[in-house]
């Protein structure tokens, strides 16, 4: 439980710098990674969902303070999480539900956790454009920041999940 706890802060920490990295990249004025958020796509499918909403305004407010952007991500994190387990439950069933201890490509599939991430990273990425944007103004850019950025993180993302996912979280 420690070990688990010690590797969820040390991923929070690592992607935290990572995503100030990555908020100087930006492709053609669209595309701009989204990676923090990996780490509430990883917190463990039982956590309560309490403890889930918390960790996920923490750091969208974190970039927040980074990016001076007041309360954009913290909003968009907060949502994202209050979706997170409907979201997971329209691509695991119930009894296997419990077997998944925490989402990754080893424990739910490629398929399956695919669809999971892309459609949360969808989600936030459509929020944060739709609140910066604050209009209908020129919706064909934020459709196309949308897209681009959702891609963009979602390649990253998957990226990441190889890297970080154990050999020990078998699939089903």
């Amino acid at each position: 439980m420690t070990k688990t706890i010690i590797q969820f802060v040390v991923l929070f920490l690592a992607l935290i710098v990572l995503q100030l990295v990555c908020n100087k990249i930006v492709l053609f004025n669209i595309a701009m990674p989204v990676v923090f958020i990996y780490l509430i796509l990883r917190l463990p499918v039982n956590l309560h969902g309490g403890w889930v909403l918390t960790i996920a305004f923490f750091s969208g407010l974190i970039i927040d303070i980074f990016n001076n952007t007041p309360g954009m991500n913290a909003l968009a994190c907060t949502l994202m999480a209050a979706v997170r387990r409907p979201v997971f439950n329209l691509f695991v069933s119930r009894e296997n539900d419990m077997n998944i201890p925490i989402p990754s490509v080893d424990s739910m599939g490629v398929g399956d956790y695919f669809k999971y991430m892309a459609s949360l990273v969808t989600f936030y990425c459509a929020l944060i454009f739709l609140i910066q944007a604050f209009s209908l103004h020129d919706i064909m850019l934020t459709l196309a920041r949308i897209a681009g950025s959702s891609a963009l993180s979602i390649i990253i993302i998957f990226g990441l999940d190889s890297l970080v996912s154990t050999r020990r979280e078998k699939r089903l």
